[in-house]
Parts: C-alpha cells; sequence; structure tokens
C-alpha cells in the first residue's frame, strides 16, 4: 500500500512547483529543512517536548521571528525573511489570500561542503579555518547584550539547573550518568562564586546556545554562524563559555581535538579570558550531555560516545606548566602551537597579551613613538598578566604553555614557584636555531606582518647580549629542541608528561 501523503510531502510538492526543481528535505527533531537550488525553508513542527511547546500556529510564527532576527546578528545575508504558508495541510500554496496556517524561515542555502562537520567527515578542515572561526566568535561575543542584574540569567544555580534537566532526560540506570550527575552536584558547589563573579563582570551574554560543528558554515574567508537556540532564552543567555565549550567539545568529539584546543587559542587570544578556563571545563561536560540527550533517540551510539565524551572531559588531564625558553625567530610559537593541539593544553602569548595591555591588536604594529610597550614596567606588567592567566588555566584544570623569551632568570623563577604553589610539572621548553635561521625568521616575519612579534634584528642582538643562560637546575627540567628540523611533537609531550611536581 502506498505511504499516505503528510503535510510535508505537500509543502516541498509546493515549494518544487514555486522554484520549478526537486526539492531536498532533512528532518531534525524539531523541524523540517526545504533545500531547493538556491534557497533553504524550515518548517517548525508542531511539536511539545520538554523544552518547547510548538503546537500552536502562533508559537511557530513568534519561533519563526525569533529565528530570524536572533540569527541575523551574525548571518544577516544569509537569512532572508520570514513567509506565511497558507491554503490546507495537505494543500498548502507559498503567498495569496487566506489566513496563515503556518510559518516558513526562508535562507540563503549554504553550498556543499561549507559546514564546519562536512570539512571534518572530508577531511578538509584547516587549523586556519578553525582560527578565524574562534575570532568570529569572540567579536560576536564582545558585541552580545550583557545580562542585567534584574534577569535571572546567569544565575549560579542555573547552570546547574540546567545540567540536571538533561541528565533527567538521560538514562538513570547508566553508570555513567551516576557518575557525572554526582560530578555536576560538586562542580556546583566549587564554582557558585565564580559564575557570580562572570556574572557581575559582563560575561553572561544574549550568545548562540546551539554552537556546534554542523551550525557553522565558512563561505570562502567568511565564517557564517547560524540556527541559534531561539526558543528558550535561559538556555541561550549563558556565559560567553558555554558557546565555547559547545563547539570545542564538539570537534573533540568528531575526533579532532587537535581542532578543539587550536579553537580555543584563537578564540583565548582575541579574548584574553582566561578566567573563564575555572568554568570551562563544565561546559565542556554540559554540552557534551546536551548532544548526548539529543541523539538518544534516533542515534544511540552516537549519544553514547557523547556520554563516553562527557565522562572523560570531567576527568580531565593532569595540570602542568611549561614555558618557553628562547631568542626572537627561534621558533618558539611555531612549536608551542603543535604542542598545544598535540597536548590538550591552552597557552598564553607575551605578545599578545603585551598588546592588549596597550589596546592594540595582536597583529598591530608597534610604531616608533610607541616605546612604552616595551618599558621595564610594561614587561613587569606582562608577567605579571601571564602569571595570572596561567594560574587560572592551572586552576581550571588545564595543561598551560606560557610562550615567551624567557631570557631572564627572575622570570623562569617566578613560573617555577608558581608550578610550585599549585603542585604541578614545570617543563622549560629550550628553542634554539642557528644565528642565520633567526635573522632569516625574524625577516621575514617583518615582510608578512602576520605575527604578533614585534622583534627586528636590533631587538635579537640586544637579546644575545643579555641572555641569562638556563642553570643546571633548570637543565634539569628542560626539554632542548633544535628548531632547524620538525620537532617531535609527540617525544616533547611525552617527556613533559614524564616530570614530576615542581
Amino acid at each position: 500500500m502506498a505511504a499516505q501523503r503528510t503535510s510535508a510531502d505537500a509543502l516541498a510538492d509546493a515549494l518544487a512547483a514555486r522554484s520549478g526543481a526537486p526539492v531536498e528535505r532533512i528532518e531534525t527533531r524539531i523541524s523540517w529543512i526545504f533545500l531547493t537550488g538556491r534557497l533553504a525553508f524550515k518548517l517548525k513542527k508542531p511539536v511539545r517536548l520538554g523544552f518547547l511547546d510548538f503546537t500552536g500556529v502562533a508559537a511557530r510564527r513568534a519561533a519563526c521571528e525569533a529565528e530570524l532576527r536572533l540569527n541575523r546578528r551574525f548571518s544577516d545575508t544569509i537569512y532572508r525573511r520570514v513567509i506565511a504558508v497558507r491554503g490546507t495541510p495537505l494543500a498548502p500554496r507559498i503567498g495569496g489570500a487566506g489566513a496563515p496556517i503556518d510559518w516558513l524561515v526562508c535562507m540563503r542555502r549554504f553550498p556543499r561542503g561549507a559546514l564546519l562537520s562536512e570539512r571534518i567527515e572530508a577531511g578538509s578542515l584547516t587549523g586556519e579555518c578553525v582560527e578565524r572561526v574562534a575570532r568570529c566568535i569572540a567579536a560576536f561575543h564582545a558585541r552580545a547584550s550583557v545580562a542585567g542584574p534584574a534577569t535571572p540569567f546567569g544565575a549560579p544555580g542555573q547552570p546547574l539547573q540546567a545540567a540536571h534537566a538533561v541528565l533527567a532526560a538521560l538514562d538513570a540506570e547508566d553508570a555513567r550518568v551516576a557518575a557525572l550527575r554526582a560530578w555536576i552536584e560538586a562542580q556546583g558547589v566549587a564554582l557558585a562564586d565564580t559564575w557570580r563573579a562572570r556574572r557581575q563582570a559582563g560575561f553572561v551574554r544574549d550568545c548562540h546556545g546551539d554552537l556546534h560543528a554542523a551550525n557553522v558554515a565558512c563561505l570562502g574567508d567568511r565564517v557564517v554562524p547560524f540556527d541559534c537556540l531561539e526558543f528558550d532564552p535561559a538556555l541561550r543567555w549563558t556565559d560567553v563559555m558555554g558557546d565555547v565549550g559547545f563547539l570545542a567539545m564538539d570537534l573533540a568529539a568528531r575526533d579532532r581535538p587537535d581542532l578543539a584546543f587550536r579553537f580555543l587559542d584563537a578564540w583565548l587570544a582575541a579574548t584574553g579570558d582566561f578566567d573563564g578556563v575555572g568554568v570551562l571545563r563544565f561546559q565542556l561536560v554540559y554540552r557534551a550531555l546536551v548532544r548526548a540527550m539529543a541523539e538518544a533517540g534516533d542515534a544511540p551510539a552516537a549519544a553514547s560516545g557523547y556520554l563516553d565524551g562527557a565522562l572523560a572531559w570531567s576527568a580531565g588531564a593532569a595540570p602542568r606548566l611549561l614555558i618557553a625558553h628562547g631568542l626572537s625567530g627561534s621558533g618558539k610559537s611555531s612549536v608551542a602551537l603543535q604542542l598545544l593541539q598535540h597536548a590538550g593544553a591552552i597557552r598564553l602569548r607575551s605578545d599578545v597579551e603585551r598588546k592588549r595591555l596597550f589596546g592594540l591588536e595582536p597583529l598591530a604594529r608597534a610604531t616608533p613613538d610607541r616605546v612604552d610597550l616595551y618599558s621595564a614596567d610594561a614587561s613587569r606588567r606582562v608577567h605579571e598578566r601571564l602569571l595570572a592567566g596561567a594560574r587560572a588555566v592551572l586552576r581550571g584544570g588545564f595543561p598551560a604553555i606560557v610562550d615567551a623569551t624567557f631570557l631572564r632568570a627572575a622570570d623562569r623563577a617566578a613560573f617555577r614557584q608558581l608550578a610550585r604553589e599549585e603542585g604541578v610539572a614545570f617543563a622549560i621548553l629550550d628553542c634554539r636555531a642557528d644565528a642565520a635561521t633567526l635573522r632569516e625568521r625574524i625577516v621575514a616575519r617583518q615582510e608578512r606582518g602576520a605575527d604578533p612579534s614585534d622583534a627586528t634584528l636590533a631587538v635579537l642582538a640586544q637579546q644575545r647580549a643579555t641572555d641569562e643562560p638556563l642553570d643546571p637546575a633548570e637543565r634539569a627540567c628542560a626539554i632542548e629542541v633544535d628548531t632547524g628540523a620538525a620537532p617531535d611533537v609527540a617525544e616533547i609531550v611525552r617527556r613533559w608528561r614524564a616530570l614530576p611536581p615542581a
């Protein structure tokens, strides 16, 4: 017997007749998406779930209008308008007279292969693209509305309540769920003051709320997040680390933890929000639970994978501290970038923090009149920022890499003392290159202009004259790397992890 014709079938036929081409359909838990040659139309399903109620036409219209308004914050050329559907469910019309029976969100269609999720599957997602995504999200967060003191959003109990609601939808008999419930409870107590302080500092904002790899497209050099969470403001108005944790978690869940930490590295370089690392692990776990809940009905294997991921994030990795050491051009930043991706670490860069201290963009060039950037007082303040940021990263439960020259023994000693205070291992990444290579790299970097470093050949000469070599105690925890050849990053990570607490 032929399958019964549905309203989705009828709407697909109407859109096909309107566009003159076949229509492709994608079904999600709460929507139908109809793809024509140039456009995409989203229809909200008339469903009532624990977190939304779309059973009424008015509710669906309101949700469509909210989706249009909210997504235009970062996708204004993609989201076009809301369109009324008239006629009857089995004989719908787009336009014309009569009372609306439903509403569609009309969007410009992405080309195939534009989504981050598609690029990961194809093996074509690059670190440079992930960095562009991070800078786009950082810029969006910077201009997003801040939760006012009279709103309930971001109160200390809200993240805990949201996590409990997700846990309640998962299998209570699963031992992983029970373990995660206990971990969430403990974190709710431990992070209460942190959440309160971050709300007061303005980090609770009107975010995306559903920022995973299938909700971000790359169109050439342009990054387009889309399909933000529109149906529950309480789930969208969160600490900005909620968005960051969601995408980082999803990249790692798609077997690209290296890109997850490259994304975190670029977002933190853009924002300087190292204090936010204190709530990052909670967000990674919570967002993995959200995805487990979303996949539980139709894809139990995927849901189970997300639960395993949540457990892994809750366990974390042993925090440890590594500082770079070497002259400008010695390859410290390049090795540190490879290292953070391999080790799952978070990096702080002195060049970036120095620019931030003076309100400059990372790639801004220091002009001759800005000698204050490199004064003794400025250097002291930069190292204070690096110390505070590294402490926040370690207390957040992540390995920390501090990328600076560290040519002064006193500066190295301060970070070794930090490692002692936090009870973590301490390593010095001692990067070296021959004189000709140092000069070539500095000249090439100045010509490209695509690096935060302002080092010149004159700066290199001054560094050579004032460098304070590592002493025997420092040599004992140093990992020497000749960057004239490709470094063995896995071996560096192995040696770093093998070191005992400082």
